[in-house]
């Protein structure tokens, strides 16, 4: 009898480069600020790391938002890859941080205090402060979702919410590309990475909050057609991981 080989599937998922508000300290969502210098570089030592991986994803995904957008194009050109299909969806943006969009972290734990600061940022089913639907920076009044019904548009999200949103989007568009193609790149955000790694991880609403997703270093999975990890790294070395993932942790330091 022949032995049965099942097919291993490589995801690639990236958080974007430090934003000018990453730097700023400030809470972003889906405010559509661009990436600073370091997330430029971030951007490019990304596609390199890949390269370097000999990983060569067939298709790719991000965001609406910029930052995103950027650091995807930043790393495919690193990489050679500008010509692969590339897939954008709103359902890849950010959490929507509400009416602290906009607001810098550490001002807001002056204010509010760390404990209640946290919540808002960290927990999994707690939303910020919503936006109202007549504010500039509501999404419904951005033409970038123009086609997208203003009621499904956010004012605020929870984690939890933003996995709502996510969660269908990896199931019925990124899964099926992976399987047919066997390597995709996902550029998003750290709370629409982070809901998908609940799920293909099975991590619990306390697991997921305390993990964190550092900016512009690949986490590569290896799949079977189940969707279940046979493997997962980061691409980088300890040292540099430890010290990007403190940093994601710190930002609401008092």
């Amino acid at each position: 009898m022949h032995d049965i080989i099942f097919s291993m599937y490589t995801l690639i998922l990236l958080r974007h480069g430090q934003s000018v508000w990453n730097l700023e300290n400030r809470f972003t969502g889906w405010i559509d600020v661009d990436l600073s210098e370091q997330g430029r570089q971030e951007a490019k030592q990304a596609g390199q790391k890949i390269l370097e991986a000999s990983l060569t994803p067939k298709a790719a995904f991000s965001s609406y938002l910029r930052r995103a957008i950027n650091t995807l194009n930043i790393a495919l050109d690193v990489m050679n890859l500008h010509y692969i299909d590339v897939f954008k969806s709103w359902r890849l943006n950010e959490r929507h941080y509400g009416a602290l969009q906009g607001l810098n972290k550490k001002e807001m734990i002056k204010l509010h205090g760390e404990e209640q600061v946290n919540i808002w940022r960290r927990s999994y089913d707690v939303p910020p402060p919503s936006l109202s639907k007549d504010d500039p920076n509501h999404p419904c009044n951005d033409p970038k979702y123009k086609y997208v019904r203003c009621q499904d548009l956010p004012s605020s999200e929870s984690l939890k919410d933003t996995l709502k949103r996510t969660l269908p989007y990896f199931q019925d568009a990124i899964a099926p590309n992976l399987f047919q193609r066997g390597c995709v790149l996902v550029v998003a955000h750290g709370n629409s990475i982070r809901a998908i790694v609940k799920y293909l991880e099975n991590l619990t609403d306390e697991e997921i909050v305390k993990l964190n997703i550092p900016t512009g270093i690949p986490l590569v999975y290896t799949v079977d057609e189940h969707l279940d990890i046979k493997s997962k790294r980061y691409l980088a070395d300890e040292e540099t991981l430890k010290k990007a993932v403190e940093s994601v942790a710190n930002q609401t330091k008092a």
